[in-house]
């Protein structure tokens, strides 16, 4: 059985990594921040509404969810990012990420299940898995329909 999968590998923060399946990812797009048209009344994490292919996309600081400091907060502030816009059966997330690294083939097999310690605890509802790169590095194997069905956003799409 054919266990190796495609993954888009990019940073968490600035030291961490992860991972998530590539056929979850309908598209990766550079969004400006002017574009970004903020929403009230919503979970910090949620940056705003983005005008994608002519629908709304919710955009989303990804790091800020999983329990990071904000991509937008001081010195870490860039005024373009990429986004991964995250699909499932007709519903779009869009997730704002620091960097992408590469697109890779990952055995599914070497991934670990994860375990509370390894990680904040915002982020475990979001962890499929997690595995050792070669160069010895923890990298989290997120869980795209678990992000998406988050609770945090029903009430709003």
């Amino acid at each position: 059985m054919e266990t190796k999968q495609k993954f888009l590998s990019f940073n968490l923060g600035t030291k961490d990594l992860a991972v998530i399946q590539l056929q979850n990812i309908a598209e990766v797009l550079q969004v400006s921040l002017a574009e970004i048209c903020g929403v009230p009344q919503m979970p910090n994490c949620v940056l705003g509404i983005y005008n994608w292919r002519g629908e709304m996309l919710w955009l989303v600081d990804l790091e800020e969810m999983l329990g990071y400091p904000p991509l937008l907060q001081g010195s870490n502030l860039v005024s373009k990012m990429m986004a991964l816009v995250l699909e499932n059966d007709g519903k779009y997330l869009g997730l704002l990420v620091r960097q992408l690294i590469d697109i890779e083939w990952l055995d599914t097999e070497n991934m670990k299940a994860p375990s509370a310690e390894l990680f904040y605890s915002a982020m475990s509802p979001f962890i499929e898995s997690y595995f050792i790169n070669p160069e010895e590095e923890i990298v989290f194997n997120l869980d795209a329909l678990a992000i998406i069905q988050s609770p945090m956003w029903e009430h709003h799409n």
